[in-house]
């Protein structure tokens, strides 16, 4: 039988599938220049017209292909052609990427896309590598809401959580909820074995095509969440799990509920539980990055308390970066799911108002959404690292390394003693000013700052001796003889003082503000 939402094949063509889309460029930075920066920016939000009109006229292999798989218009046989001349029309229709159209929906006929492919390029340490990713087909393509069984591609979260993601090599990874397999082909590049899990058999066969289509292998199993790969340990585990709280029924009807976003639980619950046992999983020195979202049940620091309860035994650094309220982040799912008003009021109507209504019931007050970072200690070794914080303002990625370079400055800083850190010579990290403020016709700041330009842009309000020790730290000098000399300037204890700022020192270590001098 037919499935009704047929997914991708591997065929023994792929190589020639990879050849034609390369050959026609159809990759981010070709795509890109071919639509120009207006349409885009239309695209990224939905918006197909920018992007037609941009194509109009254009007869290239990246047009066609543009039209296809990213705005779901019919080819000619003449123009599919064009668009694959290494693998051919029979080629495309083998590996289940297209199918004739349908007369019957308003076709002249042709050749119209089962699935969305588009390109995904990244570029890292190891330089610039182009992928290409199929997915369910998106709203611009069909022009109806969703299905439940939908298989998202690269999404903002998945992108987010790709660009957090630390890169160091390991021999163990788990991509849990690996959808499409985007997380796991970003593994791909760092790690020797990747396993990837979901409870969906759709998309683990567009994992399956997508890891066949980049060149790597993947071992992947059906289940959910930890059940596949119990009794097994990593390395590294990244999950952007189902996340999204959505309510389950409403006055006895079931609501549109999508595999790649619903978890099926009521609120926050399947987070939590995933924070609580990730670390059965995790090897000693092992590292789990997450996405995911937790309501705010009236105290406006309850997740702080509830995170701080959660991760048990880890090593945890969760950062909040948004907040909405119930009612943004209803509107913010609803449309998601391509429930509108305009579409269909009764059903967007009631569906906010389920969704209301199951927040009002928990006395969600907000629903906060951030990175987890989960780290279980080398054996033997306690937990040093409790770091709970709220940071919404603009970031420069790619976080991964600085999430791994903060690890290890951890990790360093806690395994000096502070007759250790006396005597070491630290630096000023190159992305890193003072900024003062005075007020006209006093000669002392008000206020001084020590800002970072990169990663988080942490903005640290500092006073004089603080300031003075940073901009001393030039490699040098020890600690300990810059604030001897800092001591004897303002005419203090010297052991006072050192009490008062070690632990800020120890602080912009971590951060990535102060550096080992070696």
């Amino acid at each position: 039988m037919t499935a009704v939402h047929p997914t991708p094949q591997v065929t023994d063509q792929l190589d020639d599938l990879r050849a034609d889309l390369r050959a026609a460029n159809y990759t981010v930075d070709g795509t890109s220049a071919l639509l120009g920066p207006l349409a885009n920016a239309a695209l990224h939000r939905e918006q197909a017209l920018p992007a037609l009109r941009a194509l109009e006229g254009r007869t290239e292999p990246a047009a066609h292909l543009i039209r296809l798989f990213m705005l779901g218009k019919t080819l000619t046989a003449a123009e599919l052609s064009a668009a694959f001349p290494t693998l051919g029309i029979e080629g495309v229709l083998a590996a289940n990427l297209v199918r004739e159209a349908d007369p019957g929906r308003g076709s002249d006929g042709g050749y119209e896309a089962i699935t969305e492919i588009r390109p995904h390029g990244f570029a890292d340490e190891q330089g610039q590598v182009d992928w290409w990713l199929a997915s369910d087909l998106g709203e611009v393509a069909t022009g109806g809401a969703l299905g439940a069984d939908h298989v998202l591609g690269a999404g903002g979260a998945s992108l987010t959580l790709a660009q957090i993601t630390s890169r160091e090599p390991v021999g163990r990874v788990l991509d849990l909820g690996t959808g499409c397999g985007i997380q796991a082909l970003h593994a791909s590049r760092h790690a020797q074995h990747i396993v990837g899990t979901d409870i969906s058999v759709r998309a683990l066969e567009y994992a399956r095509f997508n890891a066949a289509l980049g060149g790597v292998e993947f071992d992947l199993r059906e289940g959910s969440m930890l059940e596949p790969v119990a009794g097994e340990k990593f390395d590294l585990v990244v999950s952007n799990p189902p996340f999204v709280i959505t309510p389950t029924s409403h006055e006895g009807d079931v609501l549109p509920q999508y595999e790649y976003r619903d978890g099926g639980r009521s609120g926050d619950d399947l987070v939590h539980d995933l924070i609580v046992n990730i670390g059965s999983v995790l090897a000693p020195g092992g590292r789990a990055q997450m996405l995911g979202n937790w309501e705010i049940r009236g105290d406006a620091n309850s997740w702080l308390d509830e995170a701080e309860a959660a991760h048990g035994p880890l090593d945890a650094w969760i950062v909040q970066r948004e907040l909405l309220d119930p009612a943004q982040y209803a509107e913010t799912w609803i449309r998601d799911g391509g429930t509108t008003l305009d579409r269909d009021p009764a059903a967007y109507e009631a569906t906010y108002g389920a969704w209301l209504d199951d927040f009002a019931s928990r006395n969600v007050s907000g629903i906060g959404f951030g990175m987890i970072v989960l780290r279980k200690p080398p054996a033997g070794q306690p937990r040093t690292l409790r770091r709970l914080e709220e940071i919404t303002g603009t970031v420069q990625q790619p976080l991964g390394p600085v999430f791994a370079r903060a690890f290890a400055a951890h990790d360093w800083q806690t395994g000096l003693s502070d007759e250790a850190l006396w005597n070491e010579r630290l630096r000023v990290a190159p992305d890193v000013t003072d900024e003062r403020y005075f007020t006209p016709g006093n000669d002392d700041p008000n206020v001084i700052i020590i800002r970072q330009g990169g990663g988080f842009g942490r903005a640290i309000q500092s006073g004089t001796v603080l300031a003075g020790l940073v901009g001393a730290c030039d490699g040098e000098l020890s600690v300990g003889q810059i604030v001897s000399a800092i001591a004897s300037l303002f005419e203090v204890d010297t052991a006072e003082l050192a009490a008062e700022v070690l632990p800020d020192v120890r602080g912009l270590i971590t951060d990535g503000l102060l550096e080992q001098a070696n």
